[in-house]
């Protein structure tokens, strides 16, 4: 009307449809679900975006980024056993006006939007109605005087709403460490204040930086303390850090930064490379470098504000320019991993080409040195003490390291080393796990999974929260880098991250319950005469109910333990157990070569065709020649690299019986007879059924 054009309409919705707000990534945890199912109310007249009800939370919240289902409404039928003063009456609200005292309009660091309001008892319209005096009052919600007011609760109704905490949790949480988040926090403490003063010594003594005058035009990266105490293998506390952490969301690309990716070794290499110690019977050792990222040289320019509580007097003003990096900063990792490359290098170091992280170092006398790196952390082993130690003094001359001694945790991993051999399991972190579901002292169970139990999507049992479901599966999928016995049934759980049922959440629990029976269960690795790598594969035909696809596992072995496995399942459907089959061996015949490469930079090249034990001898065939030509033309391409292989002896399928196939309890949950017997060919066992292995 003013501007002589037709008004934009396309952003008006219809009040009170049924509608989901984006919650913005800030805002939510990982295992949270991505929107919130609300009620159109209205539009913000402070910013660009809809506001929201909630009728679940009782919050009206303003979103941008909202899905509408304009001909849908929200159910109130199902709100069973709520009292109609629970209920939010939209009839006394006015969408377009909002009351400044009860809403805040915040923005987080990232620039969304966090407008919340929290609605409390708001009585209904026929409390409401005798209430209103007039128009002067359209904008304010009055209650009635025998109604209590907003946001009070009786106070047994917060005990009644509280749940029961026995005593043992209570000390648990009473006996819980508590970070300082703010700096002002830290400060009161004198441990703290310590901690402080060693990072920025170490950061001083490292060259990182010089103090120089605020430059023009240019990007000045802001910097914030973090802090954590680090606590032993028994919970003991071990050391308080603070960290000095650059603020690397602020960074522009192109500008701050250009390359960020850095490798870190996978477990597929550590495990190789500790099963290959043992087999030799050869003592690992670790170091920790401290503050790596600061040894980073940085080639962009960066420029960082003073430290909170080390600003120079008379020269707040300045800034520090970066020579090396600091914890934070986007290519921070990067860095550091080309120096230290650049380093062992220099040191007569060969670099895999398999394995980024991991390097070998051969001497004239036949000597050899294995490195593995990940991050700060880096083990080494060899036979030769005196190349051991002179690896130790040469990284300590470069670097300020802390020697760590005979490895014995490492990424979550407890390693036990001994003349017997090494133990690898996750024990301590098993135990956490099982504390933080409750799960303490629980009824152990033979196996992870019921062998007469199926499960599918839609089972017709009720749903449950899904983040606390995703975080159990989540902390069990961690736990199979030391138990592949597990490997099965955390692959079924992982199927149902989206909507999880009471049956998924049960059959979890399940696994639980395992573990706790099994707690001190890992991984062990005995001397050996010789290397020799030794592969299972299978897989189960249309075991998915849901989309009858099949599922394909392998397992890798050297000497008595299994260094690698995978439980996967299929991307197409298989129309024969032999198609099934076929792919399972083609995709244990990828892993199978990348494993000859690495032993082959460790020198240990595999002379003979590695062997994969198959249960099929239609997929053996098949193999080995174009056979099954009408059962086999739709396979894809790629499946077929297992031909390549078995012709250049790579790798040779041999058939074995299906209750030698290791690769079962992989596949298909299993009764407890053959479960044990297939988890101890994996080698995982008891460690305290062995004697003499702790050192």
């Amino acid at each position: 009307m003013w501007s002589g054009e037709r008004p934009n309409v396309n952003d008006l919705r219809i009040f009170g449809c049924l509608c989901y707000g984006l919650t913005p990534a800030q805002q939510r945890h990982k295992f949270e679900p991505k929107s919130e199912k609300c009620i159109l109310i209205g539009y913000s007249s402070q910013t660009k975006g809809y506001r929201l009800y909630n009728p679940k939370t009782k919050q009206i919240i303003t979103r941008r980024d909202v899905k509408f289902f304009e001909e849908s409404a929200w159910d109130w039928s199902n709100e069973k056993g709520r009292d109609n003063n629970h209920l939010w009456d939209l009839s006394t609200f006015d969408p377009m006006i909002l009351d400044p005292t009860s809403e805040t309009n915040d923005l987080n660091e990232a620039g969304h939007e966090n407008n919340t309001i929290q609605v409390n008892d708001v009585p209904s319209t026929s409390q409401n109605h005798n209430a209103v005096a007039g128009p002067s009052n359209t904008n304010e919600v009055i209650t009635d005087s025998s109604s209590p007011p907003q946001k009070v609760r009786d106070l047994n109704d917060v005990y009644s709403n509280c749940p029961v905490i026995e005593d043992y949790v209570a000390c648990q949480f009473a006996l819980n460490i508590r970070d300082p988040i703010i700096y002002e926090e830290a400060i009161l403490k004198e441990e703290w204040k310590k901690a402080m003063k060693e990072e920025i010594s170490s950061i001083e003594k490292n060259g990182t930086w010089d103090l120089i005058d605020a430059p023009e035009n240019k990007n000045i990266v802001g910097l914030k303390w973090l802090y954590k105490t680090k606590v032993g293998k028994n919970g003991e506390i071990v050391k308080h850090k603070a960290r000095l952490m650059a603020k690397g969301y602020s960074q522009q690309k192109g500008i701050d930064f250009h390359d960020t990716f850095a490798p870190v070794a996978r477990f597929e290499t550590v495990r190789t490379v500790i099963a290959v110690a043992a087999s030799l019977g050869w003592k690992i050792s670790q170091l920790d470098v401290k503050s790596a990222f600061l040894n980073g040289i940085l080639e962009e320019e960066i420029y960082v504000e003073q430290p909170q509580g080390f600003e120079i007097t008379g020269q707040e003003d300045k800034v520090y320019k970066l020579h090396k990096a600091l914890y934070g900063l986007k290519q921070a990792p990067r860095a550091w991993y080309s120096r230290i490359d650049t380093y062992l290098a220099s040191q007569g170091f060969i670099r895999s080409y398999n394995e980024p992280t991991l390097y070998v170092k051969k001497e004239k006398e036949g000597n050899i040195i294995y490195v593995c790196l990940y991050v700060d952390d880096i083990i080494y082993t060899s036979g030769s003490s005196c190349l051991l130690l002179n690896f130790k003094q040469l990284m300590m001359r470069e670097f300020e390291m802390t020697d760590l001694g005979d490895l014995k945790f490492f990424l979550g991993l407890e390693i036990h080393q001994s003349k017997l051999g090494i133990f690898v399991n996750q024990h301590k972190y098993a135990e956490g796990l099982l504390q933080k579901f409750g799960m303490i002292g629980c009824k152990a169970a033979d196996t992870p999974m019921n062998s007469n139990e199926k499960f599918m999507c839609e089972d017709g049992a009720d749903k449950i929260d899904p983040s606390r479901y995703r975080s159990m599966v989540g902390g069990l999928m961690y736990l199979t880098h030391s138990r592949p016995d597990i490997a099965f049934a955390v692959n079924v759980l992982t199927r149902f991250m989206q909507t999880p049922s009471k049956d998924h959440f049960g059959a979890a629990k399940r696994v639980l319950r395992y573990v706790s029976g099994t707690i001190d269960y890992g991984l062990w690795y005995t001397p050996q005469n010789g290397i020799c790598l030794e592969g299972y594969s299978d897989s189960d035909w249309a075991g998915s109910i849901d989309d009858r696809k099949s599922v394909s596992a392998y397992g890798f072995n050297i000497g008595s333990g299994a260094i690698s496995w995978c439980v996967k399942k299929q991307n197409s459907v298989a129309l024969s157990s032999t198609e099934a089959e076929y792919i399972s061996a083609t995709a244990t015949t990828c892993q199978a070569v990348w494993l000859r490469r690495i032993l082959e930079d460790l020198g240990f090249k595999q002379m003979e065709a590695t062997t994969i034990w198959c249960d099929s001898r239609s997929a053996i065939h098949l193999s080995k020649n174009p056979a099954l030509h009408g059962r086999s033309k739709h396979i894809e391409l790629k499946h077929h690299f297992i031909r390549d292989m078995v012709a250049q002896k790579q790798v040779e399928l041999k058939f074995c019986n299906t209750e030698d196939q290791t690769a079962d309890v992989l596949t298909k949950a299993l009764c407890r007879e053959k479960f044990t017997h297939f988890r101890f060919k994996l080698g995982v066992k008891e460690f305290e059924l062995r004697e003499g292995v702790d050192v």
